[in-house]
């Protein structure tokens, strides 16, 4: 039985270095850093603490080969050369999708069916099956990702992406990732001791992140993942997992944690998503205008994800949203200030440079994450 793999969790571009973090929290040392992607070596426990514990990633794939393939032959060759059957039972499930930028093989229907071609032979060749595979036991999701002709061959450890916590009962028109949102929080130095409040919360996920971190509550905590019927990792190892999570979990951590909203009903759903993440006393909501910021704490955090503008009409009540809000803050200089927005013009709208601005993707926007310190005073 495989004890030891190599792992990617893939990462939205700009988060790679925090992922990298958190994965070496967890205690694994061999991690390189890639475009989109953190690759580590670890034994197969890892795979469940890390679909548990990743807050900033998209997934766990499990890494089975990588070689330069420029004809189809090449492929099938190599892909059948894998020693699939220590990852793949007799009775899985192993469906093939893919990928390819800037390959000779550039079709992707193609590439998907060879490599499950070769999977099948390998597998009936080392099971000793003369007929058909009957895939009716656990999910083994293969893919093949051709870039610049180096075909990547993983499996999904995941399933269903990281971000999907399980708490999301209702959401707006754009609702924040939930692998973004615990970014946010985590590009900042906030401890779960000082006050924090999101102005815009929406559907409340960065508030809700905000707590999980501030109770160290593992974020996948209340979800499946599809590697949890894999034998090569045993189930004594995901209830080793669960039992850490269990634990770490700080549910005694006191939060003064507020999510507003101009919207009423984005204040109920945030409610709604809160108490099905176990956070409904943890976390105050209510209905506000970023203007009508005033605090009764010094020292918090704000941090947002206000609307962007990019809509016709919204441009000019945004940009006074963005006026009101540096009006507001200049009132309370001990607060430190977190912006994600697109609007190039967010500064000089807030009326203060940034200390520090970092660039990120809101799914395929770019945006600037606006970094304001506060001048740190006694409560």
């Amino acid at each position: 039985m495989k004890k030891n793999v190599t792992l990617i969790a893939t990462a939205a571009m700009g988060l790679e270095s925090i992922v990298a973090s958190e994965v070496k929290d967890l205690g694994y040392e061999d991690v390189t850093v890639e475009n989109g992607k953190v690759i580590f070596k670890a034994d197969v426990s890892a795979i469940p603490r890390c679909n548990l514990w990743l807050r900033t990633a998209d997934r766990i794939k499990v890494l089975v080969g990588e070689f330069e393939a420029k004809t189809f032959d090449e492929l099938f060759e190599k892909t059948k050369a894998i020693d699939w059957q220590d990852y793949i039972p007799e009775d899985g499930e192993f469906p093939v999708i893919g990928k390819s930028v800037k390959s000779t093989l550039y079709s992707v229907p193609d590439c998907q069916a060879i490599v499950k071609k070769a999977v099948v032979e390998k597998l009936k060749l080392k099971y000793g099956i003369a007929s058909w595979l009957e895939e009716s036991g656990a999910f083994y999701r293969i893919e093949v990702a051709l870039l610049k002709d180096i075909a990547t061959l993983t499996i999904d450890a995941s399933g269903t992406g990281l971000h999907k916590r399980g708490y999301r009962v209702g959401q707006g028109e754009a609702p924040l990732k939930e692998t973004l949102s615990a970014a946010l929080v985590k590009l900042t130095n906030w401890r779960p001791e000082y006050p924090l409040i999101d102005p815009f919360c929406g559907s409340g996920t960065i508030a809700i992140e905000a707590a999980l971190i501030g109770q160290n509550i593992a974020p996948g905590f209340n979800r499946e993942f599809s590697s949890e019927g894999w034998h090569i990792v045993p189930s004594n190892l995901w209830d080793k997992a669960l039992e850490e999570a269990e634990d770490l979990a700080n549910y005694d951590q006191p939060l003064d944690i507020t999510g507003s909203d101009i919207d009423h009903r984005m204040v109920e759903i945030a409610s709604k998503n809160a108490i099905e993440a176990g956070l409904g006393d943890l976390v105050s909501w209510k209905q506000m205008q970023a203007k009508d910021f005033n605090p009764k704490r010094e020292n918090g955090y704000l941090i947002g994800n206000p609307p962007y503008g990019e809509r016709l009409g919204e441009k000019n009540e945004v940009e006074k949203m963005y006026k009101d809000l540096g009006v507001a803050l200049q009132n309370h200089p001990s607060w430190s200030v977190y912006i994600l927005t697109s609007n190039e013009h967010f500064e000089t709208l807030y009326g203060r440079k940034a200390t520090k601005k970092r660039k990120l993707f809101n799914g395929f926007i770019k945006t600037d994450y606006y970094q304001y310190f506060g001048k740190k005073q006694l409560d």
